[in-house]
This record gives structure tokens, sequence and C-alpha cells, in this order.
């Protein structure tokens, strides 16, 4: 599959993110949801997956990962797990045809950096323009080789003056 120009999938998945963000706070009332990921960034290519960032209190996190597994969303492999950050991937019915990815993430702790790395990006288009080029130049390289260069890529975004806080 190739990466999808903004305007090819960005549409879609803000309507997913709405209807998802929406039924969250039913079962979360006290939780923040954001919208992440490139989805989330105007302009960003994608691979045309959704993720949401669910920002919860340190002492609810392991009940809201056990309350969400209960409702079909199973914690993705292969991703780092903390007692701060677990990566689930949701069921059919939530996900309605598209990779959909929620970050339950303490608040507080370091992983809030998926918001910080959104919010630089929405600040600066010459940034979205450098991570397009990098995803396309990574593309075709395998997985591993793609994600090591977003994440360099990211990394070096959030550490920069002023984007670490």
């Amino acid at each position: 599959m190739p990466l999808l120009a903004a305007a090819d999938y960005q549409p879609a998945l803000k309507a997913l993110f709405d209807r998802t963000a929406a039924a969250l706070q039913v079962l979360l009332p006290g939780a923040r949801v954001e919208h992440v990921g490139s989805s989330s960034i105007p302009g960003a290519c994608s691979k045309g997956d959704l993720d949401l960032c669910v920002l919860v209190a340190p002492g609810a996190h392991a009940q809201v990962v056990d309350l969400l597994c209960g409702q079909g969303f199973e914690i993705k492999q292969g991703t780092l797990r903390t007692p701060e950050l677990c990566m689930l991937q949701a069921p059919p019915e939530w996900a309605r045809g598209h990779d959909l990815a929620l970050q339950i993430v303490a608040l507080g702790s370091t992983f809030e950096d998926f918001l910080r790395f959104r919010d630089a990006l929405r600040r600066e288009p010459a940034l979205v323009a450098a991570y397009n080029a990098l995803k396309r130049a990574h593309w075709d390289q395998g997985e591993d080789a793609y994600r090591a260069a977003k994440a360099r890529f990211i990394e070096s975004v959030l550490a920069r003056p002023g984007d670490c806080l």
C-alpha cells in the first residue's frame, strides 16, 4: 500500500476520530482524548491509520486498559508497554474498516510526547514537509528501517528548545 496524500485520507479519519472520541468519552468520562499521529497533522502523508491518545490519571491507567480490553480492544504486540503507556488495537466494530489504535497514556508522563510532536508539526509546515519527505524516502526500505527513520525524526523534533515542554 502506498503512502496516501492528506486529502485522500484525512477527511474520513477525522470523522472516525470524532465518533471514536465521543464513544470513548462515554466509557471513560475522566479521560482526555486527543487525535495524534499523521492523520491529525494537516498535510501529512500517511499509510491511512488513525491514532488516538487517551490520557488518564496515572492511578487509573491499568483499570482503563482492562476496561478497553473488555470492549474488544487488544494490546498491540511488539510495542512498548509500561505502567504509563499501553498501545491498543481497536476491534472491527470500532475501526470501521480502518487501522485504529489507542495510546493509553498516564497524564504527566513522558509519553505525552505524542502531543508535543503533533503540536510542533501543526505549528511548522516546514516540519510536515520534511517528515513527508523522510517517509517517502524510507517507505520502501522495510518496516524496521521506516520506523527507525521516523523515530530519529521525532526525537530530533522533540529535542528542539521549546518543543520539550
